[in-house]
């Protein structure tokens, strides 16, 4: 594969990068404040440290999921009890997406002969965080009713753990547009390869999140509205929730974080074997 080595011009650029982003990004409220500060500092270390080919991939995630998070705001209004955090990223959930991608391309740096390997594994952590949101977005609005991952049994939409396969649909999608754009910067050869491994990364690591929440994510209970959330201490009605289920450490936040985690070890792995 083709990269930039990092120069001090170029980490320079980057930083300086990742804080116009942050602000624009902030500016059109995709982003709260914590969400600007935390964007600036993971995508001036991506795109400083890492180059042309890490950003691009860091871009496509950040600026597809944005836009599908904003397209379809309205239709999935409903949902919002749901979900423990919206549209607007804050700090948490930028770290979560991006924190391990930032910490990769740390370690490229450092340790230029393990580049190849490492920036597979990043490519597999965007793709799994790129399909996870795309299946969040699209996956709710699947006509057909959510399945939990574990049972099959038919769920609540937004339930943690539901699945359809609209949302597989999008997870195959996000990961798509993530493995092309890698492929591209993949020598001639290597280009169906790092194609299906980076699709295969971003379906496990979705899968693996889908998972999680069926099982030891921690879901509360609103007694007011008689119903399951992510949202702690409070539902969006003012009700007090009470820990249904799950470890209480394990929040949306560190299951997307888990999710990128288990993307970049399957793409990071394949790559390593081949």
């Amino acid at each position: 594969m083709e990269y930039l080595s990092a120069s001090g011009l170029q980490i320079v650029l980057g930083f300086g990068l990742g804080a116009l982003i942050a602000y624009l990004a902030w500016r059109a409220g995709s982003l709260s404040v914590s969400g600007g500060w935390a964007a600036m500092l993971t995508g001036g270390v991506i795109f400083g440290f890492g180059g042309l080919g890490w950003a691009v991939l860091l871009l496509l995630f950040f600026i597809t999921s944005s836009a599908l998070s904003r397209l379809f705001a309205r239709r999935k209004s409903g949902l919002n009890e749901k979900f423990s955090k919206g549209s607007q990223r804050d700090w948490g959930q930028v770290a979560a997406n991006g924190g391990l991608g930032a910490g990769l391309a740390l370690l490229a740096w450092l340790l230029p002969a393990w580049q190849p390997w490492l920036w597979a594994a990043f490519a597999g952590a965007m793709a799994a965080v790129n399909g996870d949101t795309w299946a969040t977005e699209l996956g709710v609005l699947s006509r057909a009713a959510p399945r939990l991952i574990t049972t099959g049994k038919v769920v609540e939409r937004g339930t943690s753990g539901g699945v359809t396969l609209q949302g597989y649909a999008a997870v195959l999608g996000g990961s798509a547009v993530i493995g092309l754009a890698a492929a591209m910067f993949a020598q001639p050869g290597l280009r169906l390869v790092v194609l299906g491994v980076v699709i295969l990364a971003g379906l496990a690591g979705s899968s693996f999140d889908s998972l999680l929440g069926a099982t030891t994510q921690a879901i509360y209970w609103c007694p007011a509205c008689q119903k399951e959330t992510e949202r702690h201490p409070k539902h969006t009605c003012g009700s007090a929730t009470s820990l249904r289920r799950g470890w209480t450490w394990l929040d949306n936040d560190w299951v997307n974080f888990l999710c990128s985690a288990v993307g970049a070890l399957v793409a990071g792995g394949l790559f390593f074997l081949m």
